[in-house]
């Protein structure tokens, strides 16, 4: 896969895998998969995912080295922003609002660690 014709960086590849690896986690656990990778122009959900009938919204951050706080603390106060107003641009598909959260995947050296509901919606 390229990008306007560039080979993509390891940073995104790291990425790809992430979700990749997040996805399949999840699954183990039991969630079934909805959508990946929604995008709107003020922000992108990585995983949408259900659980009963809760909606789970997925934020997949990955590192290949525990510097810099490690992959959780990557998601800012503006990250989380941008990942409310996509979710709100989702969830304008359903008549009724199904309760919902947002969960972070964080992978760190390949280790995964699921935090479930960790932004106020």
């Amino acid at each position: 896969m390229t990008w306007l014709g560039r080979p993509p960086r390891d940073q995104q590849l790291l990425g790809q895998q992430g979700e990749r690896q997040a996805l399949h986690y999840l699954q183990q656990q039991g969630l079934i998969h909805l959508e990946s990778n929604f995008r709107r122009p003020f922000g992108e959900i990585d995983l949408i995912l259900q659980e009963a009938q809760t909606l789970i919204f997925v934020e997949v951050r990955s590192r290949a080295k525990g510097r810099f706080g490690g992959a959780a603390a990557s998601v800012t106060p503006a990250k989380q922003r941008r990942l409310k107003l996509a979710a709100k641009a989702y969830l304008q598909r359903f008549r009724q609002m199904p309760p919902c959260r947002f969960d972070v995947v964080a992978i760190d050296d390949g280790k995964i660690d699921w935090i479930k509901n960790v932004i106020e919606g």
